[in-house]
């Protein structure tokens, strides 16, 4: 996580969730709208800024799907691994907005080449993680996300407002 001195290069934001579906590709002609959904997990926005770079992708995996925020049925909180739990994995660049007067601005993202790269080798550690987790493989668990560039539509259920904002 980033301490106070130095600039993120990465933002995370968490949300525990009961259900969330996300559109993928809007409708084109006679072709649907296509959607990925998963069930109850948590839903990881992701955002990387200038001079982020592969060597933080493995702690940023671990720290996210290790931290306890999920809870049991008993009130006991645990990581979405030990719960086990689905994950979505959403692109946000407007997680990088700063206000400028009355409008936001996105200079510190990185480029779209890069923050590309980025998000799809996160996605992979993340996919990883879950497939050597034997709890989840036996949960039969799985990890889905969104495309990167696109706008997308969510439809979220949560159980509480309840959402982390991580920088790394």
């Amino acid at each position: 996580m980033a301490d106070g001195c130095r600039t993120p290069q990465a933002r995370a934001l968490l949300q525990q969730c009961l259900h969330a579906r996300l559109q993928v590709r809007p409708a084109e002609g006679d072709a649907a709208a296509q959607w990925v959904e998963i069930q109850r997990g948590l839903v990881i926005y992701v955002c990387f800024f200038k001079g982020a770079d592969k060597e933080l992708l493995p702690k940023m995996v671990n720290t996210l799907l290790n931290v306890k925020l999920s809870e049991t049925e008993n009130g006991k909180h645990v990581s979405v691994l030990d719960l086990p739990g689905d994950i979505l994995i959403i692109p946000q660049a407007t997680l990088g907005g700063r206000v400028k007067g009355r409008n936001m601005q996105y200079h510190s993202n990185c480029g779209k080449e890069e923050g590309l790269e980025l998000y799809s080798l996160f996605v992979s550690l993340c996919e990883k993680e879950l497939a050597t987790n034997s709890k989840c493989t036996e949960a039969g668990v799985v990890v889905e996300h969104g495309t990167y560039g696109n706008r997308q539509v969510l439809k979220l259920d949560t159980n509480g407002p309840y959402t982390h904002l991580i920088e790394f």
